[in-house]
């Protein structure tokens, strides 16, 4: 019986920190050592960083990376360790795994498949290495074999899946497999998005079985370059069977997995079944490797448990997770002393506080309060901080900004909702500066400004007049100033350019608004497992969402302004995300909302078009937001369209046609 212990390891690397980047490899091979692991699997790119981007271009990063690669070599005794790193041959980057055996570099896999869909732009920096080639590159007086390659290792044959190789249909695997593969590591670099898990593990599981082999998945972890949130969850497969799966979102800098593989389980299932058609002709691309496999036993570590992801509210629990990661990550990457937030007392604002008081408690549940205090020296204020609440107030501070088009019921909430996340909470008057304004564009232009003449102007002045005071606060603060747009709003520009925009960060940028309230709502009640709700978020879900700029008697809402956030999400979906027609979007619509009738459906899909090609320049200069699925709208990752076009004037002609016609 042939036992081999494997672990795989998911780490929060970041860009071009060398020191930081060895550092924590070097923490997961100690891991694995301890846990008496031989193989240890790590994430695609994990020398670097996956999100250098052009970057990779640089001869200086190719060489850092291999010199990093070169300084790890003796953490490697006793091991078998596959390094990810860019590595440039003949004129071309490639993507590769590099398997280090026993403190000696033996070889490079090349990645096959290159993502380049949706955030992905792999394609831009690296090559696709061509199925069935193998090549030698050199290093000095050195020479290694780079390619399409099987290792046998001491008698064990290992192959490689690198991320995007595993979701393509004719993945590898099955050539490793009839190659006659024992193992097959997979270093990935899979950002989260809403459902991917799930897919990521059928591949997992479905690619143990099919090709008869055990499977070790290791990923990225966190918030590494400031869109991307990498969930982590690394994986262990073998023969169908799923044998350790790692925490995600975790809040540490290393998590590893371990799990026993029996490999000679495996070839007997292999040649058990008439689909299996070994290739016994020799093959260059096979690189053998002495190597003496512990004699001892193997202990296996204890069955998968139950955790959160196991519940009824996975989205929810998502949602909440990635975004605090994120946030987590994105201030002590960026040295900043916390977070500032302008507290509307509506839905997206109140949001953002409770995600970043949510980051803070999840961090202190995982490192403790010390160990918090610890990861943020350099934010000094923190020394004297004697429980978690005191330190959510040094690092979140919330203002109410009100003018004389503000209520009490936002203002009640903003305060309500400040207090129970226990933020820092500051009540500003800026009607003075509002009115100052205008009488002073009064005064240079001979008149009066007057509703609803000047019906934009005067709102969008009156959001802008509270951007200086809250930068202001931020800039203090020494701070990241959040910008509280959501993804349906932005899909429109329903939002004040310099003004409600504000801020470095939009965390809620990635999601849709009727999700959102959905969310506060859970969050009311429920709260994710290990925390708690925020029972003062009645205050903020019992209001109809509003911009409230416009005087109190016209009783303005969001959904009066452009339609109901539902309608909203359904036009954004099939026009943006599926990419019809308006005349198409309306006839898909019609079914689904009967109740609002044709012609407002019609009025609703033309000024959904009509403002989203209108406002692209407003979506250009919107803060990064993390990516959370695959209606990121984010123009510098996901979603491209001109900034100037010809705005569907012809589509939108069919549309009203089409309607008069019905009528």
């Amino acid at each position: 019986m042939k036992l081999i212990k494997v672990a795989a390891a998911c780490l929060n690397q970041t860009p071009f920190a060398w020191d930081d980047n060895l550092a924590r490899i070097r923490a997961a091979l100690d891991q694995a050592r301890a846990a008496e692991a031989t193989i240890v699997c790590l994430p695609e790119l994990c020398l670097t960083g996956y999100g250098c981007e052009d970057a990779f271009f640089s001869p200086g990063l190719q060489e850092q990376a291999f010199a990093a690669l070169e300084r790890l070599l003796p953490d490697t005794a006793g091991l078998v360790v596959s390094f990810g790193l860019p590595l440039y041959f003949e004129q071309a980057l490639y993507n590769a795994a590099a398997l280090a055996v026993d403190g000696k570099l033996v070889g490079f896999a090349a990645k096959r498949f290159l993502a380049g869909d949706g955030i992905h732009y792999e394609p831009r920096w690296f090559k696709e290495w061509p199925a069935g080639e193998r090549d030698d590159i050199e290093r000095g007086d050195a020479r290694f074999p780079l390619g399409d390659l099987a290792f046998d290792v001491g008698g064990v044959r290992l192959g490689f899946e690198i991320c995007e190789d595993a979701w393509v249909a004719n993945r590898p695997g099955a050539d490793l497999a009839l190659r006659g593969v024992d193992l097959i590591l997979n270093p990935s670099a899979s950002h989260f998005g809403f459902g991917k898990f799930g897919v990521r593990q059928r591949f997992v599981i479905e690619g143990s079985r099919a090709f008869g082999v055990g499977y070790l998945y290791a990923n990225l972890l966190g918030n590494e370059a400031g869109r991307v949130i990498y969930d982590g969850g690394a994986m262990i497969a073998s023969g169908g069977e799923l044998l350790a799966r790692g925490r995600r979102f975790g809040f540490g800098d290393v998590e590893v997995v371990t799990a026993v593989i029996d490999v000679d389980a495996n070839r007997r299932e292999q040649a058990r079944r008439g689909s299996h058609r070994p290739r016994h002709a020799g093959d260059d691309r096979e690189v053998e490797v002495p190597f003496a496999w512990p004699a001892r036993r193997p202990v296996a570590p204890p069955a998968i448990a139950r955790t959160w992801e196991d519940g009824e509210h996975l989205k929810e629990e998502e949602f909440t997770r990635a975004v605090a990661l994120g946030l987590w990550d994105y201030m002590r990457k960026s040295r900043s002393h916390g977070y500032v937030v302008s507290l509307s007392g509506g839905a997206d604002s109140s949001a953002c506080a409770v995600l970043v008081a949510a980051a803070l408690e999840l961090a202190v549940a995982e490192h403790g309060l010390a160990g918090v205090k610890a990861r943020l020296a350099y934010a000094g204020e923190l020394a004297d901080a004697a429980d978690t609440a005191t330190l959510v107030r040094r690092l979140l501070l919330t203002a109410y900004q009100a003018t004389e088009n503000s209520g009490e019921v936002t203002r009640t909430a903003a305060r309500e909702v400040a207090q129970a996340v226990n933020a820092e909470f500051h009540l500003l008057d800026v009607d003075p500066l509002f009115k100052g304004y205008v009488a002073t564009v009064e005064r240079a232009l001979g008149r009066t400004l007057a509703w609803p003449a000047d019906d934009v102007a005067l709102q969008n002045v009156q959001a802008r007049v509270r951007s200086p005071s809250i930068w202001l606060f931020a800039n203090l603060r020494n701070a990241l100033l959040l910008t509280t747009s959501n993804r349906s709003e932005a899909a429109v520009g329903y939002a004040t350019m310099d003004g409600d925009t504000s801020g470095g960060l939009a965390p809620i940028g990635g999601i849709d608004k009727t999700y959102l309230r959905a969310w506060l709502r859970w969050m009311e009640a429920t709260g994710p497992a290990g925390l708690h709700p925020v029972p003062a978020l009645a205050f903020v879900n019992r209001q109809q969402p509003t911009a409230e700029l416009r005087p109190p008697g016209e009783a303005q809402t969001d959904e009066g302004d452009l339609m109901p956030y539902d309608v909203l999400e359904a036009v954004e979906d099939s026009a943006i995300r599926d990419k019809r027609l308006p005349l198409e979007v309306l006839q898909e619509l019609e079914p689904r909302f009967p109740q609002h009738g044709l012609t407002t459906l019609a009025a609703w899909v033309e000024r959904f078009f009509r403002l989203w090609c209108r406002n692209q320049w407003k979506r250009e200069r919107l803060a990064p937001s993390f990516h959370l699925d695959d209606k990121n709208l984010d123009p510098r990752s996901w979603c491209r369209f001109p900034i100037l076009s010809g705005g569907y004037e012809r589509e939108l002609a069919e549309l009203r046609a089409y309607v008069a016609e019905q009528g």
